[in-house]
């Protein structure tokens, strides 16, 4: 299937924002949807632009109430558009964050900006690849197209690595460590031909804990 677009043609139950040091070691994001609750461990260290970024969003409330708009069996759960609050919308996978909205890189204090469309520098420097329940970054398929749209693989997708030989490159950035039946899941749900479920899946709350 054509991998996982970002924007432009892409694809806490309070919005207080902790702060969030580089000695915390790995935060465990929480993911509760509609289907059931899932938990990621987030490479914080290896990976501070990207997962500042989600950390960010995600202590912002940005993601709550987001659907996921792109489910693929045996292949991937696609989230993170902001328009896919409607889960029937069209715009759904074009979105992202504020243009020229700043975060904190947590493990230098360092601010990093979003570009005008929202998207962060691209971060090639973790080689782990694309495998079952890690966290991946969605783009376009052009260079810092990513912004907040990401995927869980739910099979083994090497060729979407960055440190791969093919035009695909999606860093990971976390891993699923528990409810990953809850991924499984909603992989499982019936689908339209655009690959949305028929029965839309909602992320109530994403939360991040040290």
């Amino acid at each position: 299937p054509q991998p996982l677009a970002g924007q432009g043609f892409q694809e806490p139950p309070s919005p207080t924002r902790q702060r969030i040091t580089a000695t915390m070691g790995k935060p465990i994001a929480k993911f509760e949807t509609t289907m059931g609750t899932f938990e990621a461990e987030l490479f914080l260290d290896e990976m501070p632009v990207t997962v500042s970024n989600f950390i960010d969003l995600a202590n912002g409330g940005f993601y709550n109430g987001i659907h996921f708009h792109r489910v693929i069996k045996d292949f991937m759960l696609q989230f993170g558009c902001p328009n896919a609050k409607d889960p029937k919308s069209r715009a759904a996978g074009t979105g992202g964050p504020p243009g020229n909205s700043t975060y904190t890189n947590l493990k230098t204090q360092a601010t990093v900006k979003r570009d005008a469309g929202g998207n962060i520098p691209d971060e090639f420097a973790l080689k782990a690849s694309n495998k079952p329940g890690t966290l991946s970054m969605a783009n376009t398929g052009a260079p810092n197209t990513g912004g907040s749209q990401f995927f869980i693989n739910t099979v083994h997708n090497d060729f979407l690595d960055w440190f791969s030989p093919g035009d695909s490159k999606h860093p990971v950035f976390g891993q699923v460590v528990s409810g990953m039946d809850v991924c499984k899941k909603i992989e499982a749900t019936r689908t339209d031909p655009n690959d949305a479920p028929v029965t839309p899946v909602k992320m109530v709350s994403v939360t991040v804990s040290v």
